[in-house]
């Protein structure tokens, strides 16, 4: 399809123009119009309620106004009829046949209808950012599998996507660890399960830090000396920082989540002097009970800390530092930051310091609810976090006792591959799959969930119509689905179309609010549309020509659902 437009854009622009050719001289080309799909097929397919917004402007009846666009011509291939509803509703009812013509433009091409308006634009993500020296826990995967799902789509979308892991390997906690270290290490311990013990020197350090105050100061010598180049504890946060690494990229791995930038919070110490002396230079940094302030009352936000009494830098500072060396090494159009809500103040305080410094590039703070467990949030120094490792194992056994039930037949090592999919899948999908601004009580059952609107469901809806492709293929050898016409015929064929005609849009939208969540809603509607069709439209006993348009409308949901799990991560096997 060339110069793809989503039929919401299409319908939109039509609006759009004949509302400017109902009431010319009203100054609407820069008014805001917006053709939504309908909740309800009774309404139509299509609805716009601009005219109840410009009934005060252009001082009519919003009924008035929806009658005067219904009036101008319109595509009589595209539009079966317009109606004026309710308040001033414009109702759009499409034609069967123009719908069956789009669809056929849709199966023919590999992006499904989806737009690339990302072409030529650059955004860098910066997602997931576990701490060096503790194991990622599933407080973990909510930055993880939803930055990684916007990483997807706006791949999809044509932008070119900087995907960065930005550690935590740096601050006040590795002085706790390098002197636990040197007390508490035990070295075979460290050797076999390096992550293991080091989370174990910590809770250790951290807890004798709280009840012994020379301790801490000890603890806080140790970094100083790390921040100072010293030469055995630059070694000791090396260790640290290379086992670190390595235990997250296997678990990376295991999640399909990949990074084009990994970097952390030390890689950007040496232009932190910097930082400080622009803004001083630019007159926007002054001196406050001996530490380094920036105002931002014009924001109506407290003060901004950039350098500390002491002479330290925080985290204001190192991610100012980030900013300016992203944007003078990549050029983005935006940066989008994944993390949870309690980073809210200072990500609005970091942007507000950025554009006084001149950084144009549009930044994004995604903020998600946190993930708690039902007596209370999880917590390293208390040692009550669930491992993420331990909940993706957990995840693909429960799966796979699935999988053994429903496939017996199955070869064990098959079986092993699709409980991989099914039981990762449910885990990312329980996430995804909520509003991500939500806060998330953790419950193995909810986490894993195998049924209802669930991944193994979606996935499940895959497998269903591969075994329909099989039938056919068993019963008319020989035969092409995609060289007969589609038909819309009946209601729930039409329902269908309308739905996967859809899916653009949802990839769109999904990605513009940043809500992954809006995409696994689309998938759900679609597969249960689908289910609908398949339980009430005979298939294989149809007329030729009926039966291979029902058996095309099969592969364009298998394909769309198999393209929206792939923008979420999650696979689709062919066989469950």
């Amino acid at each position: 399809m060339s110069e793809q437009r989503t039929i919401e854009q299409e319908l939109t622009a039509w609006v759009q123009n004949a509302m400017q050719q109902a009431f010319p001289g009203a100054g609407l080309a820069d008014v805001h119009m917006q053709v939504v799909a309908t909740t309800d097929a009774r309404h139509g397919d299509y609805q716009c309620n601009a005219a109840l917004a410009l009934a005060k402007p252009l001082q009519r009846k919003p009924r008035d106004i929806a009658q005067a666009v219904a009036d101008q011509p319109h595509d009589p291939a595209c539009m079966e009829r317009l109606e004026v509803a309710g308040p001033g509703f414009l109702n759009i009812h499409l034609r069967a046949d123009w719908l069956a013509r789009r669809l056929e433009q849709v199966q023919a091409d590999d992006r499904l209808g989806v737009p690339a308006p990302g072409a030529g634009r650059t955004v860098l993500l910066d997602y997931s950012g576990p701490n060096v020296a503790k194991p990622m826990h599933v407080g973990h995967i909510r930055s993880t599998v939803i930055g990684n799902a916007l990483d997807r789509l706006h791949r999809f979308l044509g932008f070119r996507v900087v995907a960065d892991n930005h550690l935590g390997d740096w601050g006040t906690q590795f002085g706790l660890l390098l002197l636990g270290f040197r007390r508490f290490a035990d070295a075979a311990a460290y050797e076999a399960a390096p992550i293991e013990e080091l989370e174990r020197i910590y809770v250790q350090s951290y807890t004798r830090s709280q009840a012994d105050p020379a301790w801490l100061d000890a603890a806080r010598a140790e970094l100083v000396k790390l921040q100072q180049g010293d030469t055995e504890n630059r070694r000791l946060w090396l260790s640290f920082v290379e086992h670190s690494v390595r235990e997250f990229d296997s678990l990376y791995r295991r999640l399909g989540v990949r990074f084009d930038l990994v970097r952390g919070e030390s890689f950007y110490n040496d232009r932190l002097p910097g930082v400080i002396a622009l803004l001083r230079q630019q007159g926007l940094a002054e001196e406050s009970e001996g530490a380094l302030v920036v105002r931002l009352e014009a924001e109506k936000l407290p003060v901004c800390i950039v350098q500390k009494s002491d002479g330290g830098y925080n985290y204001a500072t190192t991610d100012l530092a980030t900013v300016l060396s992203r944007v003078e090494e990549f050029h983005p159009d935006a940066i989008v930051y994944v993390t949870d809500e309690r980073q809210q103040l200072h990500f609005r305080q970091l942007f507000a310091v950025s554009r006084r410094l001149g950084v144009a590039t549009r930044l994004e703070h995604v903020w998600f609810g946190l993930m708690r467990l039902p007596e209370g949030t999880f917590s390293t120094r208390q040692g009550n976090v669930i491992k993420l490792e331990r909940l993706l194992d957990e995840a693909e056994r429960r799966a796979l006792e699935l999988v053994q039930k429903t496939s017996p037949d199955m070869p064990p090592e098959q079986q092993r591959a699709v409980a991989r999919a099914v039981g990762l899948g449910a885990v990312k999908y329980a996430d995804l799959s909520q509003n991500p601004q939500s806060l998330v009580t953790f419950t193995w059952d909810k986490a894993l969930a195998l049924e209802g609107n669930s991944a193994p469901y979606l996935q499940y809806a895959c497998a269903r119509i591969a075994s329909v492709q099989d039938k056919y293929r068993a019963q008319f050898p020989g035969g092409d689905p995609q060289s007969a016409p589609l038909r819309l015929g009946e209601p729930l064929e039409r329902a269908l179309a309308i739905k996967l005609l859809r899916f653009p849009a949802a990839v769109l939208c999904a990605a513009e609010n940043y809500r992954p969540n809006l995409l696994a809603d689309y998938l759900f509607d679609l597969a249960q549309a689908y289910s609908s069709f398949y339980q009430n439209v005979p298939f294989l006993k149809a007329a030729a020509g009926v039966r291979e348009s029902r058996v095309r409308l099969c592969e364009l949901t298998a394909r769309t659902l198999r393209r929206g799990l792939d923008l979420l991560g999650i696979e689709a096997p062919e066989r469950i």
